[in-house]
């Protein structure tokens, strides 16, 4: 007798895979920018600063956990990207004083052309469809 049900599809699969290579890309570029902050300008904005290397961790969790398949790790980092990013963007243009140099999700992520505002929206809205549909 032969199994009819398809495999589930890994969830870096098609789209997946172009969401995995964003994040990937973003955690490098969020890491490097806090690498260069940390070695030029640490004491002047280490809340900052911080904040890129947090936000350069939970692209490479998200990116992994996509590749691996770990659909629940997936969600929780793109969740608290969402979070991240949504209240960063807010609070650096309420008390611009405590960015005084730029993070990853400062501005919304208008440094980065918006991406970082848009990716975890993308992000979840892929996630959640493919949990919806497993």
């Amino acid at each position: 007798m032969s199994d009819t049900a398809a495999a589930p599809r890994s969830l870096a699969a098609g789209f997946g895979r172009l969401i995995v290579l964003v994040y990937v890309v973003f955690a490098v570029s969020a890491g490097a920018r806090a690498l260069f902050q940390v070695a030029t300008k640490f004491g002047d904005a280490p809340v900052s600063i911080a904040l890129s290397a947090i936000a350069a961790l939970i692209y490479l969790v998200a990116a992994i956990a996509i590749i691996r398949g770990a659909a629940s790790l997936a969600l929780l980092a793109v969740g608290i990207e969402m979070a991240g990013v949504l209240a960063v963007g807010a609070l650096s243009f309420a008390v611009p004083q405590w960015f005084p140099e730029p993070s990853v999700w400062s501005h919304f992520g208008s440094g980065y052309g918006y991406v970082p505002l848009v990716l975890p929206a993308v992000g979840l809205v892929y996630l959640l469809k493919r949990r919806k549909d497993s």
